[in-house]
């Protein structure tokens, strides 16, 4: 047994809040892959979201390096290594657009480039979140989630706060460089890292398991209702829910004509609330009951939709006297991380019901589930806009679907029983022993 244990979480808080500082980070050569689909490629709206969310593909199949990395094994390591690969893979990517660029190249070859990034991201977040998951069921690692995701917040806030900058100083080229080199650095340092110094609570030996053992592990626990119906809640109420972010940002920059860059820091508005919310979470939520807070985000995101259907509708500007370029500085942006914000809870609660053993598998297979239910909830999207005939220079129908959207949000309240309630359980068992 590994008796570093202060030594061991300082180097898992270093390794993690790297690595989740970075993975926020991907925002900004995002920003700049935006800007060049539309303005050296000419992409329309459409094409742009549908690319998008195409992108996150290689999201959906997290349940597989999950199963992966809890039974192989390299060099005694199986989460390590997995982070490295997944870095590699992502400096690759960039640092082959950034060059591509500068050339003619053809939206499928950056298409390409795009996929074999997220695909490498999508490897090291399983390994991320596994780590969490594993040392998250030690004492002295209950605000790991909390903190892991207040550096992917930090890493959102200087990724769309430099971003903007570099594209309107230099070029779209230049974020895809220096990611490209900051991934190669999360590379270079994560294989200096050995996994045995991380004191991670010990597995099962890899060769009393393997791959198959896994996934029969996997569907076990799955059948667990505590954990299935949790999980179901969660994808169905991103699912259910078209969202109109695209249509949003051409209303804002099309028709009302407020300028990019406003837009831009209204998205570092949303990522400070993404860091005041894990904060508020740690210090004084982490003991509130998932079910409450997960309800209580869906019943917020509920009010931001109406809002900004006020907004659209011009309730603000007309009746309140709020300038538009206001309401969106602090409000759009908000909206759109807000559907993030459940993510924390519902992870604590995972991490929670998680076996030992399982914590690669299971959670790869939420995120991926949530992650598929984004890709879903994209492209219901751009169904809606098109079912109300939003165009770039018509919006006549853009409040009528932002309605649709909000009872789309509500729907998945009326089911919060779906998810499991520890504190409801242990109620009901002390009411059975009296």
């Amino acid at each position: 047994m590994n008796r570093d244990g202060g030594g061991g979480s300082r180097r898992i808080r270093w390794l993690l809040g790297f690595g989740f500082f970075v993975q926020g980070f991907r925002g900004f050569p995002w920003l700049g892959a935006n800007f060049f689909l539309t303005d050296e490629l000419r992409v329309n709206p459409s094409v742009l979201q549908l690319l998008q969310n195409s992108a996150n593909l290689p999201m959906v199949a997290k349940p597989i390096y999950g199963v992966v990395s809890d039974a192989v094994y390299f060099f005694g390591q199986h989460r390590v290594p997995y982070i490295a690969f997944g870095a590699l893979l992502q400096a690759i990517s960039w640092l082959a657009i950034a060059f591509l660029a500068r050339s003619n190249v053809s939206i499928l070859a950056l298409s390409l480039y795009l996929l074999l990034s997220n695909l490498g991201a999508s490897v090291v977040e399983v390994a991320n979140d596994a780590i969490v998951a594993e040392a998250g069921k030690q004492k002295n690692s209950s605000e790991l989630p909390s903190f892991v995701w207040m550096a992917s917040s930090l890493g959102g806030i200087l990724g769309n706060l430099l971003g903007g900058l570099a594209i309107k100083t230099f070029s779209s080229q230049l974020t895809f460089l220096v990611f490209g080199l900051l991934a190669l650095l999360q590379f270079f340092v994560t294989i200096n890292i050995r996994e045995k110094s991380l004191n991670l609570p010990e597995n099962p030996s890899p060769s009393s398991g393997g791959i198959k053992n896994h996934v029969s592990d996997l569907s076990r626990v799955l059948r667990k209702p505590e954990i299935s119906y949790s999980i179901a809640w969660m994808a169905l109420s991103t699912a259910l829910v078209p969202v109109l972010t695209g249509t949003m940002f051409f209303y804002q920059t099309k028709i009302l004509e407020i300028d990019a860059s406003l837009v831009g820091i209204s998205k570092v508005v949303g990522q400070v609330a993404m860091l005041l919310w894990g904060v508020a979470y740690n210090r004084w939520l982490k003991s509130t009951s998932p079910r409450k807070l997960i309800a209580a985000i869906q019943g917020t995101m509920a009010v931001f939709v109406v809002s900004d259907l006020l907004f659209v509708r011009g309730v603000y500007r007309e009746y309140l006297g709020v300038p538009d370029s206001v309401y969106v500085l602090f409000f759009s942006g908000i909206l759109e991380t807000l559907f993030y914000f459940k993510n924390l809870p519902f992870t604590v609660l995972m991490t929670r019901l998680c076996p030992r053993g399982c914590e690669g598998s299971l959670m790869a297979f939420v995120m991926s589930a949530i992650a598929l239910a984004f890709i879903v909830s994209g492209y219901l999207g751009i169904v809606l806009a098109s079912f109300v005939e939003v165009t770039v220079d018509d919006h006549s129908g853009f409040a009528g679907g932002l309605a649709v959207e909000t009872v789309c949000v509500v729907i998945p309240l009326v089911f919060t029983s779906w998810i499991y309630d520890d504190e409801k359980e242990t109620e009901e068992k002390s009411k059975k022993k009296e």
